[in-house]
């Protein structure tokens, strides 16, 4: 079997699942998700030497590559950055819930009464460089409007994002949503991104978030739609 079939197929399954917890989703009660990003928060603080832990390894994995001392810096998780991420979990989890809002309303001539109302767009697939910390903000972020999401991290993040999103299924799970709601893909090799951006089956839109060259290469490449 192929490296390229390895990566369709997992890319696959992942979407599969993640179509199914964003149908779901769409009607979870605004309570559910803030418990969810509340139990999350928790668990992040609770587990903080676990993911600083995790954090050592890709810092010496860094430090291997050769990265520069600015990118050792943003791969780099101490308590302080651990607290932030805490922060802001919460900080999303008390925000008002978007799905349902209307966002505005007009009478036609016809006496028909128009809303625009914000609905889910679905399942968003998140591409990101080393910053681990996007983990849960774009998490959290996607579940916050009732999307499901399937997050790619910087391979050199690997380790601490793999710990952070644990924190964030035992968030879903605490608050009885589905724990394929926020899917990490479980993989270093490039061609998973590949696969991702060809996904249209299974996704519905891409966010990249880092530099110029990966958003440019994202918009080169995708045939999935991009923000």
């Amino acid at each position: 079997m192929s490296e390229q079939f390895d990566a369709k197929a997992l890319i696959d399954d992942l979407g599969t699942r993640a179509r199914a917890a964003a149908a779901e989703l769409a009607f979870a009660p605004a309570a559910a998700k803030e418990a969810a990003l509340t139990a999350a928060a928790e668990a992040v603080w609770a587990r903080r030497v676990e993911i600083m832990a995790a954090n050592g390894e890709d810092l010496a994995y860094g430090a291997n590559k050769g990265l520069s001392p600015a990118m050792m810096d943003r791969l780099a998780l101490d308590e302080g950055r651990i607290k932030a991420i805490v922060e802001g979990l919460r900080a999303v989890a008390a925000q008002p819930d978007p799905v349902g809002q209307v966002i505005s309303e007009w009478d036609r001539p016809t006496g028909l009464h128009i809303q625009r109302v914000r609905t889910p767009l679905g399942v968003i697939g998140v591409i990101y460089e080393s910053r681990p910390n996007v983990t849960a903000d774009a998490g959290a972020l996607c579940l916050k409007a009732g999307n499901a999401v399937i997050l790619r991290g910087g391979s050199e993040s690997f380790h601490s994002s793999r710990a952070i999103h644990a924190c964030m299924v035992e968030g879903l799970r605490a608050a009885g949503l589905p724990e394929a709601a926020i899917q990490l893909v479980p993989t270093r090799e490039r061609a998973a991104v590949a696969e991702m951006l060809r996904a249209v089956a299974h996704i519905d839109v891409i966010v990249p978030r880092g530099g110029k060259g990966l958003v440019g290469l994202v918009q080169a490449e995708a045939r999935v739609p991009v923000f």
